[in-house]
């Protein structure tokens, strides 16, 4: 019965989505990117890895890492705002935002190696073959697809996908959270609601959150749209993502916290299919279907993204199709020697050296304009970005 009533919520939120009036308005266009980008593959493992770590604390925690990307959110919205009215900026500015293109490419690497580690994990999941070695073949086998199809063709076929994977990826969201909401409500009547005790405090705590930085991450994808939409409509947008992304994650992250034994949740990639097993039997495929599309899609358009900033940096001299080959290199050397949280760690890193730059730059700017309470917020922001690049620490 609730499976059926899944599948209903799921139909039913993925036809609003691609309904004309919705897939076609302007601001939802423009929103759907940076809100595909940051309910993506962090969706999937950060809830099992806040409750396990955070107890009965982790929808603050899952806040706290909402609010935190939402600050630096802020800088890259009054950058656009600064980028749009001004035409010839502080070469000081423009060497610190060649540097971020710089880092971002390197950003996007590693979250490649990521996107399909876990596309890696989930794609054995409901097998025999689900062990560490397989999912690391599977793993390698799409990124040499990857590479061969950079190589050859392009993306440009393949991220066509990325159009209908997002609208799948929240519809089953939808469902997820229905079924949810329906366990918790049961779990309330039989007044068997959880409260576990925090399991990581102090300075791990920190260095925990620091590297889970890049499961909020994508926000930062309205900044690069201005060939396709003005700048108030990309402030917008991304407003607007992150607060939908936000009332998501912490909805969820509250479901799951409460409505769950400790010992049905274990710190591992794939943690979340068996606990929905537990919901309803159809929530399992529901999800591996979501994590195929959403890894590959999203790890197509980062290879693409990379390449063409690393082309661009270089002014040509590192074509596109090299950087592809270097990506895939190291996306391969990470996957056979780090695992999933590992790599998630040092995703978290380079997002955050890329957002302390661009806070840095949002201080200078409001600092030239003598605007002092904004310069002290984004300098303080550079220094948070700079402390999570070094103290980011992977779950254990």
């Amino acid at each position: 019965m609730l499976s059926g009533l899944i599948l209903a919520v799921v139909v039913v939120t993925g036809a609003i989505l691609i309904w004309p009036r919705v897939a076609n308005a302007t601001l939802w266009r423009a929103t759907i990117t940076p809100l595909a980008s940051i309910i993506g593959s962090g969706f999937l493992v950060l809830g099992p890895i806040l409750v396990v770590s955070y107890g009965a604390l982790a929808p603050f925690a899952m806040l706290g890492l909402c609010v935190v990307a939402y600050l630096f959110g802020s800088a890259i919205r009054f950058n656009i705002v600064q980028f749009d009215q001004t035409a010839k900026r502080q070469d000081l500015i423009e060497t610190a935002e060649s540097a971020a293109s710089a880092v971002l490419a390197f950003a996007f690497i590693i979250s490649v190696a990521y996107y399909l580690n876990l596309f890696g994990a989930f794609g054995v999941s409901l097998t025999e073959l689900d062990d560490a070695f397989h999912a690391r073949l599977l793993t390698t086998a799409v990124f040499i697809l990857i590479l061969v199809v950079g190589w050859t063709r392009g993306f440009s076929a393949l991220q066509l996908m990325e159009q209908v994977t997002v609208s799948i990826k929240l519809a089953i969201i939808a469902g997820l959270l229905f079924g949810l909401a329906v366990h918790f409500g049961a779990t309330l009547q039989q007044d068997s609601l959880q409260f576990k005790p925090t399991a990581v405090t102090g300075w791990a705590a920190f260095t925990l959150m620091a590297g889970l930085i890049v499961t909020v991450q994508g926000f930062e994808t309205s900044r690069y749209l201005g060939a396709a939409y003005d700048g108030p409509t990309r402030i917008r947008s991304m407003r607007l993502a992150q607060w939908l992304s936000t009332a998501i994650y912490v909805t969820y992250i509250c479901l799951l916290t409460y409505a769950f034994d400790a010992g049905t949740l274990t710190l591992d990639e794939t943690a979340i299919i068996d606990v929905m097993q537990i919901v309803a039997p159809i929530l399992p495929m529901l999800l591996v279907a979501a994590a195929l599309s959403a890894q590959f899609s999203a790890a197509v358009a980062d290879t693409s993204g990379s390449g063409g900033l690393i082309a661009e940096i270089s002014k040509g001299k590192v074509p596109a199709k090299l950087a592809y080959t270097v990506l895939v290199g190291i996306g391969l050397l990470l996957t056979w020697t780090a695992n999933v949280f590992e790599i998630i760690s040092y995703a978290s890193r380079a997002f955050a050296s890329y957002y302390a730059i661009q806070a840095g730059i949002a201080a200078m700017s409001a600092q030239a304009q003598g605007r002092r309470g904004k310069a002290m917020l984004f300098g303080a922001l550079t220094l948070l970005g700079c402390a999570i690049a070094v103290f980011g620490e992977p779950v254990e």
